[in-house]
């Protein structure tokens, strides 16, 4: 015979543990696309307490989607062992071009970083961020209901010692820092550089050269780090995303 509500329990007891084990954390990531779901995968890999907020309903960021809604993604020389890494099956279209199912891509990269340990939490929004002396110690969440249906519902508190904003395009973490905090960003600016159009070339060297620190203790990657510091977009290919992914979390395990 199977109880209802021995099944709502299950749900809710094993959530709140979970979401409990991580209102102390060593990394909080803000978004599950490809380059948020590397960095997670390799920062829980190394024992970090990780875990990742994602505002939407599905993961992968804009990865699923492919290129104009075909479902395949492009992966250069330089990235094809991030594929094997995550057991992403790809052809070879070209020398140097690799093509890969995006949905299995997808599938792949998360289930391995949530095996690796990384928590991920869906439907959650990061609305603010926690800065004490000039440095972020965590972020301020939300459900994203609440903010689709603009009520008013305070929100609660995550600690850590170290974000990830991975949001792409918007950037959305960095400016809420340029915002709110007062305070100059790394940028030669001080501020969000913006996203330049798209030059698959640049863009692909510009995403891994642009993943670091952003704000202390705040670091950019995929197409936010783009955003923050002034690069171009690449469209539907995908090695610098993934490479990106596993270069900010090195650079917070060596700084660990």
């Amino acid at each position: 015979m199977i109880e209802e509500t021995t099944i709502t329990k299950a749900i809710i007891d094993t959530y709140i543990k979970d979401l409990l084990a991580c209102v102390e954390s060593d990394v909080i990531i803000g978004g599950a696309g490809p380059s948020g779901l590397c960095a997670g995968y390799y920062l829980a890999k190394n024992g970090l307490n990780t875990v990742l907020f994602e505002r939407g309903l599905k993961l992968g960021g804009g990865m699923p989607g492919g290129g104009i809604m075909f479902n395949r993604i492009v992966v250069q020389e330089e990235g094809r062992a991030l594929l094997d890494e995550f057991d992403i099956r790809y052809q070879q279209y070209e020398p140097g071009y690799y093509v890969a199912n995006s949905l299995e891509a997808t599938a792949c990269l998360t289930s391995k970083a949530i095996k690796a340990g990384l928590r991920i939490f869906n439907l959650i929004t990061i609305e603010d961020v926690m800065v004490r002396e000039n440095r972020v110690e965590g972020v301020v969440i939300n459900w994203s209901s609440v903010e689709m249906a603009k009520m008013h519902i305070d929100p609660v508190s995550f600690k850590s010692r170290s974000v990830i904003d991975a949001t792409g395009h918007p950037c959305e973490i960095v400016r809420i820092v340029e915002r709110k905090s007062g305070g100059t960003l790394l940028t030669s600016s001080g501020r969000v550089e913006g996203e330049k159009s798209m030059w698959a070339d640049v863009a692909e060297r510009m995403t891994v050269e642009n993943t670091k620190e952003v704000y202390p203790n705040l670091y950019v990657c995929g197409m936010a780090a783009n955003a923050a510091f002034g690069g171009p977009r690449m469209g539907p290919i995908f090695g610098g995303m993934l490479i990106s992914g596993k270069k900010v979390a090195e650079s917070i395990i060596k700084k660990k």
